[in-house]
C-alpha cells in the first residue's frame, strides 16, 4: 500500500478543511516547500498535494506553486484543484505532476474526461470521485463538495472503466478532516465489486492502526493528512511498517 502524505494549498499555506468548508479551515503551516521536504526526508515517495483556490475558483490556480513544490521536494506528485480544460492537466504535467487529479468535471462532463483518459493515458489521470452516502448508496458530491450531484459512484466508475481508468481517489465526505477513521466498508465494496482499480482511501485516517486494517483488506493507497499534522502519528512511523510499500 502506498501511503499519500497530503498537502492542501491555500494562499500559499498548508491547511486542513473539515468536509471541504473553507469557513472550516485550519492552517499548519506557512511553507509548502519545506512541509513537502521533510515528507521525503521521512521516506516518502509520494505527495497528495491539492490546490484549494484553485479548486473554489479555477482562474487562481496556483500551478506556479505546485511547480515549486514539485521541483524543491523530489517526489513522485499528483495535484489537482480547478481542473477544468485540457489545458489545465497539461499545464500540471508540464510542472512535473505525475498524476492530474481530476473532480466535479468526471461527473459534469464524463465524455472529455474519458477522452483524456484516452489521450493522456490511465496512468496521469486519477479520478477524485468523493461521495456522500443516501440510504448506504454513495453519491458523488461536485462544486468543492457543496453540492450532491444525484449520480451514484457505482455508474460513474462504470462510465469509465471502458475508458481505461485506473486510478481513483474516494472520500467519504462525512469522515473527511474529523480523525474519525475511514469508511472500511466503501473501500471493501470497491475492492470487491471493482477490482482492476488502485483505490486510494482518503478521509478519516487517524492512527496507525487505521493505516494497517487499510493495507490488511488490500488497499492499494491511503492518503494521510490531518493525522500527521496534528501528529498522531509521524510519516516516519507510518513508513516503518514493513508491509507498506512506497513504490
Amino acid at each position: 500500500m502506498i501511503v499519500y502524505p497530503a498537502i492542501d494549498l491555500r494562499r500559499g499555506r498548508v491547511v486542513r478543511l473539515t468536509e471541504g468548508r473553507f469557513e472550516a479551515e485550519t492552517a499548519y503551516h506557512d511553507d509548502p516547500v519545506a512541509v513537502a521536504r521533510g515528507f521525503k526526508a521521512a521516506g516518502a515517495a509520494w505527495l497528495h498535494l491539492v490546490d484549494l483556490d484553485g479548486a473554489k475558483d479555477p482562474t487562481q490556480r496556483q500551478t506556479r506553486l505546485v511547480a515549486e513544490i514539485v521541483r524543491a521536494a523530489g517526489l513522485r506528485v499528483q495535484s489537482g484543484g480547478g481542473v477544468r480544460e485540457e489545458a489545465h492537466v497539461r499545464a500540471l504535467l508540464d510542472a512535473g505532476v505525475e498524476r492530474v487529479i481530476v473532480g466535479s468535471l468526471a461527473v459534469k462532463q464524463p465524455a472529455l474526461v474519458g477522452a483524456w483518459l484516452e489521450s493522456f493515458g490511465p496512468e496521469k489521470i486519477v479520478l477524485a470521485l468523493d461521495v456522500r452516502l443516501a440510504a448506504g448508496v454513495p453519491l458523488i458530491a461536485v462544486a468543492g463538495w457543496q453540492a450532491d450531484s444525484g449520480v451514484t459512484l457505482d455508474a460513474t466508475l462504470r462510465t469509465f472503466l471502458p475508458r481505461g481508468l485506473r486510478h481513483i481517489l474516494c472520500t467519504d465526505i462525512s469522515r473527511d478532516g474529523k480523525l474519525t477513521g475511514p469508511n472500511f466498508a466503501l473501500y471493501a465494496a470497491l475492492r470487491r465489486d471493482f477490482p482492476t482499480l488502485a483505490v486510494q482511501a482518503s478521509g478519516g485516517v487517524s492512527s496507525l492502526a487505521d493505516l494497517r486494517r487499510l493495507q490488511a483488506e488490500g488497499a492499494p493507497g491511503a492518503i494521510v493528512g490531518r493525522a500527521l499534522y496534528e501528529n498522531r502519528f509521524t510519516l516516519k512511523e507510518a513508513l516503518a511498517v514493513p508491509s507498506f510499500s512506497e513504490s
